[in-house]
Parts: structure tokens; C-alpha cells; sequence
């Protein structure tokens, strides 16, 4: 019984140095990227996004995001100028505030959105979290 028991402790021990999976480190190289896709989710949120980067050099982006009963945001390059390539692209709001963020980790592409307030109707900013496209099976969420 007590080598069982020996065993078992054991077992759960070696259980627990378990090899945890970490995602892949973000390259550096260049973004290229083509996205236009859109989604809907669970609650009722939909978007969508069109997004062209060659070189890292931004040349399409259009992002939209409804929350019902909260609002929405919407975001265009036009609104913006890029101030960063590397490691991550980085446009900035010329007079304001907002931050767009942009990098690729694995076969995502992530679209990251900081002080935007202005940028959305209503409290939609506050449901906002980043836009992630995926390359594998050209899906956005």
C-alpha cells in the first residue's frame, strides 16, 4: 500500500513539471500581411477588417467594430500616420491621442487599439480588444 501510495505521489509530482507549450516569439522581419475578413460573435458584436501591409509599410487599413447597445468604432489609415516599422508597426492619431499596434506571432496578426476613446460611439471602447487575423484560415475575431 505505501508504494502505491509512493507511486502515486510520485506520478502527480513529474505530473506537475509538466513542459507547458508557449506561443512562438515574434519575428523580426517585416510585416506582410493582406487580411478582409469580418466576424460576429456570441453576444452580438460584429466586425470587420481590411488590412494590406507589404514591408511593413501600411498601405490599407479599415477596421470597424459594433458592440449592440454600446457603440462602435471605426478606424482608417487616413486617420493616421506610422511612426514604427520594427519590431512592431505603430500608427499614431497626428492630432490626438490614438495609438494603432500591429505585429504577427505564429500564423496571427494582431491590431492592437490604445487611448481611442474618440475613435468609438457611446462606451463601445471600453468592450474594444485587439483584432487578431488568422493566416491559416483567413478568419478575424
Amino acid at each position: 500500500m505505501m508504494r502505491k501510495l509512493l507511486f502515486l505521489l510520485l506520478a502527480a509530482v513529474l505530473g506537475a513539471c509538466a513542459v507547458i507549450e508557449r506561443p512562438p516569439p515574434i519575428p523580426v522581419r517585416p510585416l506582410d500581411v493582406r487580411a478582409d475578413c469580418s466576424y460576429r460573435d456570441e453576444t452580438g458584436g460584429s466586425g470587420t477588417l481590411r488590412l494590406d501591409v507589404a514591408a511593413a509599410r501600411v498601405r490599407t487599413l479599415e477596421a470597424w467594430v459594433d458592440f449592440p447597445r454600446h457603440g462602435a468604432c471605426r478606424f482608417a489609415l487616413k486617420d493616421f500616420r506610422q511612426t514604427k516599422e520594427m519590431p512592431s508597426i505603430e500608427l499614431v492619431q497626428p492630432n490626438g491621442s490614438c495609438i494603432v499596434r500591429m505585429w504577427e506571432q505564429g500564423s496571427r496578426v494582431t491590431v492592437a487599439f490604445q487611448q481611442c476613446e474618440k475613435m468609438c460611439t457611446g462606451s463601445a471602447y471600453d468592450q474594444l480588444l485587439p483584432l487578431i487575423y488568422d493566416r491559416r484560415d483567413g478568419t478575424c475575431a
